[in-house]
C-alpha cells in the first residue's frame, strides 16, 4: 500500500501549487457616504451632482477628509466640471489624485474583491479625466496617452462580460473620445476601430441607446472620408432611424451628409442641394450654418459652378469664428481662384492658411506619434490576450491531470480493498462460462445476419433495376430538352445577328440624333422651352454604359487621363462623341447656352486644344482597340 500513499501525497502537492498566493491587505481608506452618493448621482444628473458637491466642499465634513477621500473629492470635482462643460480648474490637485490612485494600484498581490475593483475603476477614471484636461490644453499626444492608459487598466482588470452598467458607460466615453481625437487628425482606421467599440457599448447598455445615432454618424463620417460612400450611407441611415428628435443640429448634420453622399452616388445635384438647403434656418447658430454652406459650396464646385461655390465659401470665411471652418473654406477658395486665374485672391487665401494652419511636417509628426501609441496599445492588447489564452490552456491541462490522477488513485484504492485470490478465481470461472455462452449466441446472430443480408441484397438488386429504368426514361427526356434548347439557341443567335454593329446604331444614340434632327434646336431660344426633350439621369447612364462598351471604358480612361474632369464633364464628352453642337447640348442638358459654352471652353482648356471637342473625344475614344 506504500505506493498508494505516495500517489495521494503527489496529488496534494499539485493541488497546493495551484492555490492562490498569499494576499497583501490594501490601505484601509474607503469612500465616504457623502462622496459615494454624489458619485452615484453624477452618472444620472451631473448638474445636480455638481451643486451637491459645491455644498459639500464648504461643509465641516470636507475639512476632515482622509487622504483617500481627499483625492476622491478632487477627482469628482474634475469629472463634474467636465460633465457640466466647465474648464478644469483643479489641475494640480487632479495630478496628485492620479499619482495617488496609481500608487494604491501598486500594492503587491492586491486583494481581489469589491474594494480592489473600486480602486481600479477610480484609477482608470483619474487617467481619463486627466486626458480630458490635456485635451483642453491642446496637448493631443498626452491626452491620447491617458485615454489609452484608461483602456489598458479597464481591460487588464475587468473581463468584457464584467463591464456592465457604469463600467460600460465609462468604456463608451473613452472609446468615443478616442474616436473624436483620431477623427480630428484624419487617422481613419484607428478612429473606426474605436468607433465600432463605442457602438458595441451602446448596443449592450440600455442607458446608452440614445448615443447610437451620434456614434453611427461619426463612424459614417470616417467611411465617408475614406471614400467608402455606400458604407457611410448605411451608417447615416442607421443614425436617422434611431433618432427620436428631428429638430436638432445633429439630425440636420446627418441629413446634410447623407444628401452629399446621395449626390456622390449619382443623385441629381439640384435635388441634393434642395435637401441640404432645407436644413438651414434662421434660428441656427453661425457654426451650424457654416457647416451647411461648406457642403453646398463643395457641390457647386464639383458641378463647375464656381461663382455659386465661391459665394458660399466666402460667407463661411467672412463670418465664421471657428478657425477650422475658415481654414476649410480658405482651402476650397484657393483652389477655385487658381482655376479662375485670380492670383490676388488665391494668394490672400494662401497667406491666411500659412498663418492659421499647421505645417505639413507638424501634422505628420503629430499623427506619427499618435499612430505609434495606438499600435503599441493594440500590440500589447493582443499579447495580453494571447498570454491569457495560454494561461487558460495551462490551467485546463493541470486540472485535467489532477482529475485523472485522482481517478487513478481512487481506482487503485478500490481495487486493492476487494482484491482476493478466491474472488479472482470465481470471476475467472464466471468469465469463461459467459464467454462460451456469448460465443454461441454470437454464432447464431451471425447466421441470422447472413440470411438478412441475402434478403436485403435481393431487395436492393430489384430496386437497382427499377432505378435503371427510371434513369433511362430521364435520359430520354433530357435528350428531348437538349434538342429544344439547341433550337432556342439557334433562334437567339439569329436575333443577336440583327443587333447594332456600331455605336451610332445603338438605340440611345439613334434616339438622341433623331431628336436633334427633328427639333433643330436654336441657341437664341431659352433652353427651358426644350425641357420636354431633356435627357434624364437614366438616359445619361445608358449613354455612358454604351460609350464604355464600344470604346473600351471611355469614361474611366478619360477621367484617369484628365483627373480634373467632373462626372458632368464626362457626360458632355459622351454627347460630343455624337458630334452635337452647343445649342443641342443646351436643350438636352437643360443648361443655359452661355453655361454650355463656358463648359466647352473649360473642356478645351483641360484637354489643351483649340479645335473641335467632338473630334478630340472621338480620336481619344478610338485610340485603344476594342
Amino acid at each position: 500500500m506504500k505506493w498508494i500513499y505516495i500517489a495521494v501525497i503527489w496529488c496534494m502537492m499539485v493541488l497546493s501549487s495551484c492555490s492562490p498566493p498569499t494576499q497583501v491587505v490594501e490601505p484601509a481608506e474607503g469612500p465616504s457616504e457623502e462622496l459615494s452618493a454624489i458619485d452615484s448621482l453624477m452618472w444620472r444628473q451631473p448638474d445636480s451632482a455638481l451643486a451637491q458637491l459645491q455644498r459639500f466642499v464648504v461643509s465641516p465634513e470636507a475639512d476632515s477628509l482622509d487622504e483617500f477621500n481627499g483625492h476622491y473629492c478632487q477627482l469628482l470635482i474634475s469629472e463634474l466640471l467636465y460633465k457640466n462643460y466647465a474648464a478644469q480648474s483643479n489641475r494640480e490637485e487632479l495630478l496628485q489624485a492620479v499619482a495617488y490612485f496609481d500608487s494604491i494600484m501598486q500594492v503587491p498581490e492586491p486583494v481581489e474583491g469589491p474594494s480592489f475593483e473600486r480602486n481600479v475603476f477610480l484609477a482608470a477614471r483619474a487617467h481619463y479625466i486627466n486626458g480630458a484636461g490635456y485635451y483642453e490644453r491642446d496637448s493631443v499626444v498626452e491626452a491620447c496617452k491617458e485615454y489609452l492608459k484608461t483602456l489598458e487598466m479597464m481591460e487588464a482588470h475587468f473581463e468584457e462580460k464584467a463591464q456592465k452598467g457604469k463600467k460600460t458607460v465609462f468604456m463608451f466615453y473613452t472609446y468615443n473620445r478616442l474616436l473624436e481625437l483620431f477623427s480630428s487628425q484624419f487617422m481613419l482606421d484607428p478612429a473606426l476601430t474605436c468607433g465600432e467599440k463605442a457602438l458595441a457599448c451602446c448596443q449592450s447598455e440600455p442607458s446608452l441607446f440614445e448615443e447610437i445615432p451620434n456614434t453611427c454618424f461619426y463612424i459614417g463620417k470616417q467611411h465617408d472620408m475614406k471614400g467608402e460612400i455606400s458604407v457611410a450611407m448605411d451608417y447615416y441611415e442607421m443614425a436617422i432611424e434611431r433618432m427620436t428628435v428631428t429638430d436638432s443640429p445633429m439630425y440636420r448634420d446627418i441629413v446634410s451628409m447623407k444628401a452629399l453622399c446621395d449626390y456622390q452616388l449619382g443623385l441629381d445635384a439640384e435635388q441634393s442641394l434642395n435637401t441640404i438647403k432645407q436644413t438651414i434656418t434662421n434660428e441656427q447658430g453661425e457654426s451650424e450654418r457654416s457647416a451647411r454652406f461648406l457642403i453646398i459650396g463643395s457641390v457647386y464646385s464639383e458641378e463647375g459652378l464656381y461663382d455659386s461655390a465661391l459665394r458660399y465659401f466666402e460667407l463661411v470665411f467672412q463670418d465664421e469664428v471657428d478657425v477650422n471652418a475658415r481654414i476649410s473654406a480658405a482651402e476650397s477658395m484657393r483652389i477655385l481662384y487658381d482655376s479662375l486665374g485670380d492670383t490676388v485672391k488665391a494668394n490672400e487665401c494662401l497667406r491666411f492658411l500659412t498663418d492659421h494652419k499647421k505645417t505639413e511636417g507638424e501634422n505628420k509628426a503629430l499623427v506619427s506619434k499618435l499612430e505609434d501609441m495606438f499600435k503599441t496599445y493594440m500590440d500589447q492588447k493582443q499579447e495580453k490576450e494571447a498570454e491569457e489564452a495560454r494561461k487558460r490552456s495551462i490551467q485546463k491541462t493541470v486540472e485535467s491531470i489532477i482529475s485523472f490522477a485522482v481517478v487513478i488513485v481512487l481506482s487503485i484504492i478500490v481495487f486493492a480493498k476487494h482484491r482476493s485470490k478466491k474472488l479472482l478465481k470465481q470471476q475467472q470461472d464466471e468469465s469463461e462460462k459467459k464467454l462460451g455462452e456469448t460465443k454461441l449466441e454470437h454464432e447464431k446472430e451471425i447466421e441470422k445476419t447472413k440470411k438478412r443480408h441475402e434478403e436485403d441484397l435481393k431487395t436492393e438488386r430489384l430496386a437497382y433495376q427499377q432505378r435503371q429504368a427510371i434513369l433511362q426514361q430521364s435520359l430520354q427526356q433530357r435528350e428531348k430538352q437538349l434538342i429544344a434548347l439547341e433550337k432556342a439557341f439557334e433562334q437567339q443567335r439569329e436575333e443577336v445577328a440583327q443587333w447594332p454593329k456600331t455605336f451610332d446604331e445603338e438605340p440611345i444614340c439613334l434616339h438622341i440624333l433623331e431628336v436633334i434632327n427633328k427639333q433643330q434646336f436654336k441657341a437664341k431660344v431659352d433652353y427651358k422651352v426644350y425641357k420636354d426633350f431633356a435627357l434624364g439621369s437614366e438616359e445619361l447612364l445608358i449613354l455612358r454604359e454604351t460609350v464604355d462598351h464600344y470604346f473600351n471604358g471611355f469614361t474611366s480612361r478619360i477621367r484617369k487621363a484628365y483627373p480634373t474632369l467632373t462626372k458632368s464633364d464626362v457626360d458632355y464628352c459622351c454627347l460630343y462623341l455624337l458630334g452635337l453642337e452647343e445649342a443641342d447640348l443646351s436643350a438636352l442638358m437643360q443648361r443655359a447656352y452661355t453655361t454650355v459654352c463656358d463648359r466647352s471652353r473649360k473642356l478645351k482648356s483641360i484637354f489643351g486644344i483649340e479645335d473641335s471637342i467632338s473630334a478630340f473625344v472621338r480620336n481619344f475614344a478610338k485610340n485603344v482597340k476594342i
